[in-house]
Parts: C-alpha cells; sequence; structure tokens
C-alpha cells in the first residue's frame, strides 16, 4: 500500500477515467486483502476453544456484525452491487465529498493524496463478502460434525464427467483462481483442483507441473480458453442467425 501510494503521488493520473478505475478497483482489490487478514486475525484469535455450538453461536455474531456494516452504508453498498456508475466521478475522484455517507467515511482527509470519499468503503465490502463466506464455511464444517459427519452432497457421487483433456481442465481452474471469481480470490489452488476432481470424476495429477509445461508453451498459453471463447461466440452467431 505504501508502495501503491509513492507511484499514485508521484505519477497521477492521465484522465479522471483513470483515476476512477484505480480508485474504484485497484487500490481496493488490494487494501480488501489487508483488511480480510486483519479481520480474520482478531476473529480468530477471539474465537472459543469450547464446543462447537458456542463456536458457531460466536461466529453466527460475527456475521451479523459484519452485515451491519452493509445496512449502514445501505445506499453506497446497492450502488456499487448493482454496477452503478453514475456517481463515480464523486465517489473515486480526489477532493470530492459526499454529505450523505456516515461520517466515518471522511477518513480520505487524512490523506487526501490516496484516498476518495468511498474507495475504502469499496475495500470493506470486498472483505467482509471474502470473511462471511470464510465464517459461514467454518459453520457448516461445524454443524457437520455435530451431526455425526453427514454427508456433505457436494461429496456425493457426481454423474458428470470430464470428457476433455487433464491439461485443459488445469488450466480452466488456474484461470478462475487467476480471475478472483472464486471467494474473491482467497480460494486456495489445491481446494479448488480437489472440488473439480470430485465434481468430474477425475484425477488430475501433478497440477502444478501440469501448469509449468502451459507457461512454457511456445504457441498460445491460453489455448482451452481461447477455445472456450470461439465455441462461446460461434454459439451467439448461431442463435443470432
Amino acid at each position: 500500500m505504501k508502495q501503491l501510494r509513492k507511484n499514485v503521488v508521484k505519477k497521477g493520473f492521465k484522465t479522471i477515467q483513470d483515476e476512477v478505475w484505480f480508485f474504484k478497483h485497484i487500490k481496493p482489490q488490494i487494501f480488501s486483502k489487508l483488511i480480510y487478514y486483519v479481520k480474520l486475525y482478531n476473529i480468530e484469535s477471539k474465537r472459543p476453544r469450547s464446543s462447537s455450538k458456542f463456536q458457531v453461536k460466536y461466529l453466527n455474531n460475527q456475521i451479523n456484525k459484519l452485515q451491519l456494516y452493509f445496512n449502514d452504508n445501505l445506499e453506497f453498498y446497492h450502488y456499487y452491487r448493482r454496477g452503478a456508475t453514475t456517481l463515480d466521478e464523486q465517489y473515486f475522484v480526489r477532493g470530492q465529498s459526499d454529505l450523505r455517507s456516515p461520517t466515518e467515511s471522511f477518513h480520505f482527509f487524512i490523506d487526501e493524496e490516496f484516498s476518495t470519499c468511498q474507495d475504502c468503503a469499496v475495500a470493506v465490502i470486498m472483505a467482509y463478502d471474502m470473511l462471511i463466506v470464510y465464517l459461514q464455511q467454518e459453520i457448516e464444517k461445524l454443524e457437520s460434525n455435530t451431526e455425526n459427519f453427514k454427508s456433505n452432497p457436494m461429496k456425493q457421487s457426481s454423474k458428470l464427467f470430464w470428457t476433455g483433456s487433464k491439461t485443459e481442465l488445469i488450466e480452466l481452474i488456474y484461470a478462475l483462481h487467476s480471475s478472483g471469481a472464486i471467494n474473491s480470490g482467497t480460494a486456495d489452488i489445491k481446494e479448488m483442483a480437489t472440488l473439480f476432481e470430485q465434481v468430474f470424476n477425475i484425477e488430475l495429477g501433478n497440477y502444478y507441473h501440469t501448469f509449468i509445461e502451459i507457461r512454457a508453451r511456445k504457441c498460445s498459453k491460453t489455448k482451452f480458453l481461447d477455445k472456450l471463447t470461439e465455441v462461446l461466440n460461434r454459439r451467439f452467431e448461431e442463435l443470432d442467425e
């Protein structure tokens, strides 16, 4: 974050659109990780070491506390969630202010060179989304243990089979992991690979070694992804005819 600030202060932005993009997408992506791990450490360090019942109660209380932030910032929360852009120059350009926002959002006055009135709010929303997913998963684990390890639907035998190559599936998994589309980028690649193995009844073997081979390709490194784009566009064209 310090290095990012130095670059912004030194180089600035060529256009207003570049500034909006940075404070709406780039800075929150990085800042959200910091918020996520600091908050996660605080939550886990105070987590009861007693029965599953008390742990579930504690974790549910933490989820409720996180969701209070969304309720307290409901107007901006809905603006961000629906992908609106009409107020972007007010929310994500330095030197602007939003008098409708709660007072805690005026942190940007502390550092006008590296903050806008809502970039921190976006980072908090992203971080809290990740935390809620984590806490819900922990609750599910505890409740599963309490119920004598009742079978998880995801672990039941799937009727789906991957009929492409293992390399293609590994390319897809790494693409999804890199995109941040799953758990906002905090999912472990091993966890994702295991899930895909269960869903598609396949053993991927040493997927990390396969990923290295994909990187070493002299032709397109995204061969399968390119193929997916091609066939999907073809389907759109056929439906449009």
